[in-house]
């Protein structure tokens, strides 16, 4: 299956090799997303949510095998600094982490004493801090989790304290916060917001606020309108570009906002990470199936 590139400035052209080839590892989930990719057993974890299971990846053989079900309808995922996978469970409403020995512990499930609405996606900050999005997904009826009202009355972006592990709304005036990302310098912080989910005059763009230190958050332009359908999970090459999950595959943004090139997928697309031992093969989670291809960039280190 020949991949189609669609080229929309010419920064993208160095990006992608013609030749290129966008291959299926996987098929047969009703909706992929979340992947984490762990470079020390080269495998990588994703969640199929509505069939309640992680699938692990085996980039050595080529192997997929079932990782864990039921998986409390896991959502995002993302690794720490120790290794540790970070998990978003729409069905426990809570962050949850799989320790090195394979116990699992709550990172979250509360604010204010009320329960979270379903957590969606989480990324890990160089002080520890995790940071993840809550909108209603898992808890608006009983396909992606358990069908419930939000206690909270409102879809934030919380941090959660390294030291105390006390959880906090950074940012309180979005419609649907889903996907998140800080940039290479972990400064800034980009959100999707994917509220047209709940109504046309809702946004459907990524917004990017400025981060200090300390974890205060301000700010909070529109960094991006999507073109096609919504974005949602998304990850930063090593040059700081944007590759993002849209309706009609995965979406290239360099650093100045500029929507540069596509890569054209067959299903649409969930979200996305770099792999491999030179962290320039992209997996892709799309609807029913996973997918991979190899670029001429390579993905962000972790800081």
């Amino acid at each position: 299956m020949a991949v189609d590139f669609q080229v929309l400035d010419a920064r993208f052209a160095r990006l992608v090799n013609p030749s290129a080839r966008l291959e299926q590892l996987y098929g047969g989930c009703r909706w992929a997303e979340g992947p984490a990719y762990f470079a020390g057993g080269r495998y990588l974890i994703w969640s199929d949510i509505p069939n309640d299971r992680m699938l692990r990846y085996d980039e050595n053989d080529g192997h997929v095998s079932v990782f864990r079900q039921p998986a409390n309808f896991s959502n995002g995922n993302t690794t720490d600094r120790h290794g540790r996978l970070v998990t978003c469970e729409h069905g426990g409403r809570r962050v949850s982490r799989t320790e090195h020995d394979g116990s699992v512990v709550t990172i979250a499930d509360r604010w204010d004493g009320k329960r979270l609405n379903s957590p969606n996606d989480v990324v890990v900050r160089s002080d520890g801090s995790i940071w993840f999005t809550d909108p209603t997904y898992g808890i608006d009826t009983d396909y992606e989790g358990h069908r419930a009202p939000s206690e909270i009355g409102a879809c934030h972006v919380y941090r959660v304290d390294p030291q105390t592990m006390a959880i906090e709304p950074v940012i309180t005036d979005m419609v649907r916060p889903n996907g998140l990302a800080f940039s290479l310098d972990e400064s800034q912080l980009y959100v999707v917001d994917t509220g047209r989910t709940h109504g046309e005059h809702y946004p459907a763009h990524m917004r990017v606020f400025d981060v200090d230190r300390a974890g205060k958050v301000s700010g909070g332009r529109v960094f991006a309108d999507c073109t096609v359908g919504l974005f949602d999970g998304f990850r930063l090459d090593e040059d700081g570009r944007i590759w993002t999950s849209a309706g009609d595959g995965v979406h290239c943004y360099d650093p100045d906002g500029t929507l540069i090139g596509k890569i054209l997928v067959p299903e649409m697309t969930a979200n996305c990470v770099f792999g491999g031992p030179k962290r320039n093969i992209l997996y892709i989670c799309a609807t029913s199936s996973l997918y991979a291809i190899r670029l001429m960039v390579n993905g962000a280190r972790l800081p």
